[in-house]
């Protein structure tokens, strides 16, 4: 699937501005007649604003996650707070949307790094890589200063 630049750079925006990047390693109690806990991963993204639209609009383009009413908790607010939307998406559609929106994203890089990192050995092995890293990372740290612009 086919994603425009212009597109992924709206998105990485959004992310920067309204999104939510999570990797982190969770201990998972026991349940269901389980004796022991276990560690697991939450790597998701989400993106939570009161523009319903322009939330649609991100699910529509990513073709991934779900778009869901965010529950807005008024405990002794004066006033109602709008209504706020939410995409969201976790682990391997994470892995697609970090993709997508690395060479544009600034102040979430590093989460979303983690989340490539996390999954790239394996993504190698399958080939469903959306963008060549390393030459993504040298175009990043290339110094247009002393090369020409």
């Amino acid at each position: 699937m086919e994603i425009r630049i212009a597109d992924a750079a709206y998105v990485a925006g959004l992310f920067d501005g309204e999104g939510s990047v999570y990797y982190k390693k969770l201990f998972q109690k026991p349940y269901k007649g389980k004796k022991t806990g276990h560690w697991r991963w939450n790597i998701r993204m989400e993106i939570s604003m009161t523009d319903r639209h322009v939330i649609e609009w991100v699910g529509n383009v990513l073709k991934v996650g779900q778009v869901k009413e965010r529950k807005v908790n008024n405990n002794g607010i004066k006033g109602v707070r709008k209504r706020q939307w939410r995409w969201r998406c976790g682990f391997r559609d994470a892995l697609y949307v970090a993709k997508i929106i690395w060479p544009h994203a600034k102040t979430k890089l590093h989460k979303i790094e983690q989340i490539i990192d996390h999954y790239e050995p394996r993504a190698q092995e399958l080939g469903d890589n959306v963008v060549d890293l390393e030459t993504e990372r040298r175009i990043r740290n290339f110094d247009w200063n002393v090369h020409g612009s």
